[in-house]
């Protein structure tokens, strides 16, 4: 027979409060896609942006190498909006605590290949997001290329000097 492992949650009630937050799709982020998509950008949602690293980013611009996360205040640890539960406090600690650490980590480890990491508060308003998040993409795009491996690199000058017309 299996044993029933006790539930983290206080209550029945707030467990099922919890399990109803969403790991994605949060009004916040909705919003911001929304507001991209119609100035004409175009992304990844909920994307990993190295396959190596079991981390997902909210909104990812593969090109450019931009990873956005819009992260909740109560999960990330906001220095304005985050408060310790009395109930469970040391399972809450613990857990933003490990959140903030990993979020450090994912920081680093995107920036170390060479992506830009746009963090976000929940809180924050849309416009101010969508206008950093533009200025940022537009940014890398002027100043990042692409370096290709070297067999697609002749690959794309071979079919570039056969398309020319010889000169007379």
């Amino acid at each position: 027979m299996t044993e029933v492992q006790k539930s983290w949650a206080t209550s029945e009630g707030v467990r099922r409060s919890m399990r109803s937050n969403k790991g994605r799709d949060t009004l916040i982020e909705l919003r911001v896609r929304k507001q991209m998509f119609a100035l004409g950008y175009r992304y990844r949602v909920n994307h990993r942006p190295l396959q190596s690293l079991r981390r997902t980013a909210d909104i990812v611009f593969t090109r450019a190498r931009v990873a956005i996360f819009v992260d909740g205040c109560f999960w990330h640890g906001c220095s304005l909006h985050y408060s310790a539960p009395k109930a469970n406090g040391d399972f809450w600690s613990l857990k933003v605590s490990t959140n903030i650490r990993r979020d450090d980590e994912t920081n680093r480890l995107l920036a170390d290949a060479g992506w830009t990491v746009l963090r976000f508060w929940e809180h924050e308003p849309n416009d101010a997001v969508v206008s950093s998040i533009v200025e940022h993409i537009d940014k890398r795009r002027r100043t990042h290329t692409v370096a290709l491996p070297s067999s697609v690199r002749s690959m794309t000058a071979t079919s570039a000097t056969a398309d020319t017309k010889p000169s007379k």
